[in-house]
């Protein structure tokens, strides 16, 4: 009995160096998170103040006096990296996972790698974010962004209505709806979306320059390019040409 836990304890040891966890993470139950004191979380909510104001690099300064044990620091730690463009930001995400902080370790890898333009490593990554917080806006929002990048229109339009209807307050999943409505020429509706929620004239240019970008790339994916029509126009009878 005894070299069968000594084994499985080897195996799970082995399992937890190889996955691409940060060692502290390890240190903690899955779905765990240790309480900060009344003085770790007025730090905390400095940092969050700084970060908001734009001031990342001040709200990294102040999180440097807290353990880096607890996940909320390594949290707040990932997103004023990526936010500068940063590779510490993808370990600390990954740390992330296991603890209670998960969807947001998810979250912030599916927002890396779909900066990168890896729409299915960043679908991978939202997905789960999803199914951790399904309540969390921002993570539906995002999730609609990558489907609408890949022409999934039905089920962006189902993550941007989710968000929507989560927080109305919070606009950006408004732009990305009226974004994919200008797409599919649908103004009606389009119009519809920005009466109700409110979205100003910017806004709507806005979205109108993204549905623009997003039917020059999918017209992109499928128009051959001139060295292909060569090449093909090359290899035809004379009779044809």
């Amino acid at each position: 009995m005894k070299p069968l836990i000594v084994a499985i304890s080897v195996l799970m040891l082995g399992g937890c160096a190889s996955n691409g966890l940060a060692p502290w993470a390890g240190l903690l139950a899955p779905g765990s998170c240790p309480k900060p004191s009344s003085d770790q979380e007025l730090s905390l909510n400095l940092a969050d103040d700084m970060a908001n104001e734009g001031k990342l690099h001040a709200s990294l300064a102040n999180l440097q006096n807290l353990p880096a044990t607890l996940p909320q620091v390594r949290q707040r730690q990932a997103r004023a990296y990526r936010l500068l463009g940063r590779t510490e930001a993808e370990p600390l995400y990954r740390s992330l996972l296991g603890t209670c902080l998960a969807a947001d370790g998810e979250h912030g890898l599916g927002q890396l790698a779909s900066a990168k333009g890896d729409n299915g490593q960043a679908m991978a990554h939202l997905q789960r974010a999803a199914r951790l917080a399904p309540t969390d806006e921002k993570i539906r929002n995002d999730l609609g962004v990558v489907y609408l990048d890949q022409l999934r229109l039905e089920d962006a339009r189902f993550e941007f209505m989710t968000a929507i209807e989560l927080k109305q307050s919070d606009q950006l999943a408004a732009v990305n709806l009226v974004t994919l409505l200008i797409y599919q020429d649908n103004w009606e509706q389009a119009a519809k979306v920005v009466g109700q929620l409110g979205l100003g004239p910017e806004q709507v240019t806005q979205a109108q320059a993204r549905a623009q970008r997003i039917r020059g790339a999918a017209a992109a994916t499928v128009r051959p390019s001139k060295d292909q029509v060569a090449a093909v126009s090359d290899t035809l009878p004379a009779s044809v040409k």
